[in-house]
């Protein structure tokens, strides 16, 4: 049967041959179906991916339009308060931005452009560019209005290098004690969250009985405790509440404002020890605070 069979007679080597002829048709066909395979998934896997970016192109490009249409924004901002970092932001060299810092630090303030150029010698080019953006406080606005002199700059004035009006850069003084939120926040730092702490500790207070008081606002900026410190004074001699060191109870003595509940409780175990507190001196031992601001805090009290 065997003899029979076509396959069988052709030698043995022949045989051998069409077998790995077999063997490699069929390792061949099935290496191209396998990468065949692996070939259609990733397409489709890199079509999905595709399709996922493709999905935000659309934002994509329109960030990209927004980021080379936009343009630094530069907002209104008073000039006395420039900083090293702002400075540069907005094109000042080192030597203009150091003039600025030293003359603000003599206590004396810029009112107008042309005392921003004068001061920091920028250009005219820059001075057009930033003043359109400067903004002062109220009062000075007021006060150059009733000068008849604008606060634009005005570049034939600004040729003739002209001393500065000392009538425009000269404060108009309010009295503290009189002062309403309308007046206290057109202090620049000052808003109405401040103005409204003011009021509350004058109405403690019954009246400021000096400017210095300003600082005991920790919340305050240094710049705003000096605008302050500027724009109001001390008038007439005020009336206070006075408080009473020996007959005043522990909540009223907690109440006043330089007081705390400590210092009340001291007080308190000292006039019950000495059956009476004479004098500013008897009380100064008690905390260092008498010490630090004695002629504050011995106005407001009487024995």
């Amino acid at each position: 049967m065997m003899i029979n069979n076509p396959f069988y007679r052709y030698s043995k080597s022949q045989r051998k041959g069409i077998i790995a002829l077999f063997v490699l048709v069929i390792s061949i066909q099935l290496g191209y179906y396998v990468f065949s395979e692996v070939d259609f998934f990733s397409k489709q896997r890199h079509t999905t991916e595709e399709k996922q970016w493709l999905a935000h192109q659309a934002d994509i490009d329109l960030l990209r339009a927004q980021k080379q249409g936009r343009k630094d924004t530069v907002y209104p901002f008073n000039p006395n308060y420039i900083t090293d970092y702002k400075g540069y932001v907005l094109g000042m060299s080192e030597a203009e931005i150091d003039k600025l810092l030293a003359f603000r630090k003599s206590g004396k303030w810029i009112n107008s452009p042309y005392d921003f150029k004068e001061v920091t010698g920028v250009s005219d080019s820059l001075l057009s560019k930033l003043s359109p953006y400067f903004k002062f406080p109220d009062w000075v606005t007021k006060k150059q209005q009733e000068k008849g002199t604008a606060l634009t700059p005005n570049y034939e004035f600004l040729s003739e290098k002209k001393t500065v009006n000392k009538d425009i850069i000269a404060k108009p003084q309010l009295d503290i004690n009189s002062a309403l939120e309308e007046d206290l926040v057109e202090v620049y730092g000052i808003g109405p969250a401040f103005a409204k702490k003011i009021l509350r500790r004058r109405a403690d207070l019954g009246a400021f009985v000096s400017m210095e008081q300003m600082a005991d606002f920790k919340e305050f900026s240094g710049e705003a405790v000096a605008a302050l410190k500027k724009k109001f004074m001390i008038g007439a001699v005020p009336e206070v509440n006075k408080i009473n060191i020996n007959t005043a109870s522990l909540q009223q003595l907690a109440h006043f404002p330089y007081f705390n509940k400590d210092i009340a409780k001291a007080i308190i175990t000292q006039r019950s020890m000495k059956g009476k507190i004479l004098s500013f001196d008897e009380l100064s031992k008690i905390n260092d605070i008498f010490v630090l601001k004695s002629k504050i805090i011995s106005l407001y009290l009487e024995y």
